[in-house]
């Protein structure tokens, strides 16, 4: 059971990893004029939600798992993503608005956020690697 719970993880935290790419090349893109704002915020806001839901669904089975560690590990970056979206303020298109990205640094926070992200996703990818290959090895 607890190789099933790490390889569930696994794959989950390869599509974060998967959305943490396409977010940074994204941004990428817009700040070097490849894209238009608006065409950016509309590919990334479509993202926003599934992040969100990977990201707790990680969080919850470790929870359930009993892995206190990785579960805390987990807890913060599942946070922040639900206060970015509820946070979001009336009459934007979502976390990511194409009248304001370019306003008070907001791109480069978004790179910024983004990057430490896919730092995230890759440390939690090879932690989940290794507990799986050691409930293999332990069953």
């Amino acid at each position: 059971m607890e190789a099933a719970v790490f390889v569930l993880s696994l794959v989950d935290c390869c599509a974060l990893i998967f959305l943490a790419v396409y977010f940074v090349i994204t941004l990428s893109d817009l700040e070097c004029d490849y894209i238009n704002a608006r065409a950016c915020c509309s590919k990334l806001n479509r993202w926003v939600v599934p992040e969100l839901v990977g990201q707790a669904l990680s969080t919850v089975l470790m929870l359930v798992s009993l892995h206190w560690f990785v579960f805390l590990l987990n807890l913060p970056v599942a946070a922040w993503n639900m206060y970015r979206v509820w946070k979001v303020p009336m009459g934007n298109m979502g976390v990511f608005d194409p009248t304001e990205i370019h306003n008070r640094g907001q791109l480069k926070s978004h790179m910024k956020e983004s990057m430490i992200k896919l730092g995230f996703h890759l440390l939690c990818f090879f932690i989940y690697l290794y507990s799986m290959i050691l409930a293999l090895i332990n069953d």
